[in-house]
């Protein structure tokens, strides 16, 4: 399990890392620049967040690693880790079909709501990162 100790991070491939599903505490980092905007995340133990210019991103309940998120205009991917398994949200395009996958198998074509946000499940078994995409 990938946690990220700096809260957020931008790798060397450009891509964004958050989270620390083991922090006892809720902790925040705000204002954090990347490619132009400004990110805040908060994260522990049961909850992990991403808000872009004071937009909703990343939610996950209990708390996750994210690693490697990449947000185009068609989507995202990411690793995700935890503990324990979770529910994830992920803002995208509002009113739209996505194709999900996980650990590279297709869970379906799902729709967001007016918000935009898209709701799935993501199971741990162990210590491994489970890789997530999300496509039109």
């Amino acid at each position: 399990m990938a946690n990220v100790k700096e809260l957020i991070r931008i790798e060397a491939d450009g891509t964004l890392s958050f989270g620390d599903f083991e922090l006892e505490k809720k902790t925040k980092l705000e204002d954090f620049e990347y490619e132009g905007n400004l990110y805040k995340v908060k994260t522990f133990k049961e909850l992990t967040k991403l808000e872009r210019d004071g937009l909703f991103v990343y939610e996950s309940d209990p708390g996750t690693a994210v690693n490697s998120l990449k947000v185009t205009g068609d989507g995202m991917e990411f690793k995700v880790s935890g503990k324990e398994d979770a529910q994830i949200t992920v803002g995208l395009s509002e009113d739209t079909e996505y194709d999900v996958f996980i650990s590279g198998k297709s869970i379906g074509r799902m729709k967001t709501n007016l918000g935009g946000k898209l709701s799935f499940s993501v199971e741990f078994t162990g210590n491994e990162e489970v890789p997530v995409r999300i496509s039109l």
